[in-house]
């Protein structure tokens, strides 16, 4: 194998340019005037160039030598931001991080979630990709995500689950339906109506389905959406009824009096979806991911904190 330059040779070497005197390169890395001599002696004998001209009037860089000092500045600039990245590592920020997220949660709390991230730590990078619950605890388990967000429950082995907070859950009509015009809906109210869900691979598609069968209503399978907005336009054109998150109410409906659906209490508001954060329990970044949890909490306390109920 040919020799190859040293960080050591590299840096005496960027010294001794930046200083234009072996004497004072020497003084200022703390070796003897020969020590540095040699060192780059052997430098220009494994580069196979002439790199200093060894004058009374000190160290002069060759052509080839300006050359050189150019790579050899890069290098040692890339070697101290492999070190400042390791440090940062170590204290469990920094790095990449790949969050699955559910399409009916991510867009409406990510945003606040990424700038709080970015802000805190910089040499973190998040890389964000949506999916059914079910297609995220699979993707999970098979290692293509670090982590998820979305909601519970997550019924997978060896995932370890953190409960964020509950989302109140909006009942949703038809402006022509004459539950809009209630003060309050019942259960016997909705025992009448056809509850509309989305796919049966989402967790909102299983909660209305136990809502329904604990109820009497009749869930309506041939009306199942392939999104929220899609359930809120299929139930403004009075195809049945459905519930929307509160998170997404509040972006989609900002006011609830000229939306294109009426809102119509429920329960006394106490109708909820619960959502967590889930990791591998063998994962070796526990403490990342514990205080990307934390930091997820903290952000939507901030932002949310009126709208949905915290959970430890």
């Amino acid at each position: 194998m040919e020799s190859m330059p040293t960080l050591k040779q590299l840096r005496y070497f960027a010294v001794l340019a930046e200083t234009g005197h072996y004497r004072r390169a020497a003084e200022q890395i703390g070796i003897s005037q020969p020590s540095l001599s040699q060192q780059i002696s052997n430098l220009e004998e494994v580069l196979r160039l002439p790199l200093v001209e060894r004058g009374r009037s000190g160290a002069v860089l060759t052509p080839a030598g300006r050359e050189v000092l150019q790579h050899a500045h890069r290098i040692l600039a890339d070697v101290r931001g492999l070190v400042e990245t390791s440090d940062i590592m170590k204290s469990g920020m920094a790095g990449t991080l790949r969050l699955g997220s559910s399409p009916t949660l991510g867009p409406y709390i990510l945003p606040n979630v990424v700038r709080s991230l970015h802000r805190s730590y910089p040499k973190l990078r998040l890389i964000v990709r949506d999916g059914s619950p079910a297609e995220l605890v699979d993707a999970l388990v098979a290692g293509k995500h670090d982590l998820i967000m979305t909601p519970l429950p997550i019924r997978a082995a060896e995932v370890t689950v953190t409960r964020l907070f509950r989302e109140p859950m909006r009942l949703a009509v038809s402006r022509e339906n004459p539950l809009a015009q209630k003060v309050e809906a019942t259960d016997a109210d909705l025992a009448k109506e056809g509850i509309m869900t989305l796919a049966s691979t989402y967790a909102h598609h299983a909660q209305l389905s136990e809502l329904a069968r604990e109820i009497g209503a009749t869930l309506r399978p041939d009306y199942e959406g392939t999104s929220l907005d899609a359930l809120r336009h299929m139930t403004a054109m009075n195809m049945g009824v459905t519930f929307l998150p509160a998170l997404y109410v509040t972006s989609e409906i900002p006011d609830p009096d000229e939306g294109d659906v009426a809102l119509v209490p429920f329960r006394k508001g106490r109708f909820f979806r619960s959502i967590g954060i889930a990791w591998r329990t063998s994962a070796t970044h526990t403490p990342m991911l514990k205080t990307f949890a934390d930091l997820v909490r903290t952000t939507v306390k901030e932002h949310f904190g009126d709208l949905v109920i915290m959970e430890r």
